[in-house]
């Protein structure tokens, strides 16, 4: 995997560490690698199956 440097607002790392502290994800990347997949698969994966 790439390493890639990410700044998010206050309250997304807020809310990301809740769902890590109710054990939805076992860490941030985690949660993160999640939200990214689902993006790409909604705006991009899914179009290219469309075309």
């Amino acid at each position: 995997m790439k390493l890639i440097t990410l700044h998010l607002p206050p309250r997304f790392v807020r809310e990301l560490d809740k769902l890590v502290r109710d054990g939805r994800y076992p860490n941030r990347s985690e949660a993160i690698r999640v939200a990214v997949r689902d993006l790409l698969r909604e705006e991009v994966w899914i179009s290219q199956k469309a075309e």
